[in-house]
């Protein structure tokens, strides 16, 4: 009696979806511990409202909401302590002179590659993951909250309750470290 609804499979959760969660989960988070512990909130979570579950979106969509919705958490709890580290941190500029010129050394070069090739972009997702988990928690959050999870501007401010000019100055960071790292990495064997 489905009635063209989706419907759940609590027993097969683990089964099929933990995994997929795990690795979702675990691209945001750099901890995999946590990553985790995420995963079986967002199963207990599911297990408690169960009831509540329409059948408009599949299940593994569902899930996968519960699990966006924990991450958001996580990052709200972890952020007003990041932003007071941040702001004092001493790292300010290793990129820019006083003038906010880039040093000859940083300045970004063109990268020689073929971005429609399956290895090339399958081997850049790898490196890009490794160097993610390179970045503080901070950065990750807010670069995973902008290009992975495709949050605007205002709302990924809103539920880290960090000012605007707060998140350019962390998603330049991130973009700075990130791309320093994928250099290395990639390009540098």
């Amino acid at each position: 009696m489905n009635s063209g609804k989706n419907t759940l499979n609590p027993k097969l959760w683990i089964k099929t979806y933990a995994d997929q969660l795990f690795r979702f989960a675990s691209i945001r988070i750099n901890d995999k511990e946590t990553a985790k512990d995420l995963v079986q909130e967002t199963f207990l979570s599911a297990l408690k409202n169960v009831d509540t579950f329409k059948g408009e979106v599949s299940e593994k969509n569902w899930l996968y909401t519960i699990l966006k919705n924990k991450i958001i958490d996580y990052y709200r709890k972890k952020s007003t302590s990041l932003i007071s580290q941040f702001e004092t941190s001493t790292n300010i500029n290793e990129y820019f002179d006083e003038e906010s010129h880039w040093f000859q050394n940083k300045v970004p070069k063109e990268w020689q590659i073929d971005y429609n090739s399956t290895f090339d972009s399958n081997e850049f997702l790898e490196i890009l993951q490794q160097c993610m988990k390179r970045l503080s928690e901070l950065l990750n959050i807010v670069f995973s909250m902008k290009y992975l999870d495709e949050k605007e501007t205002d709302e990924i401010c809103k539920e880290l309750k960090i000012t605007t000019s707060n998140y350019w100055v962390i998603l330049h960071r991130s973009k700075l470290q990130l791309r320093d790292c994928i250099e290395k990495k990639w390009f540098i064997k």
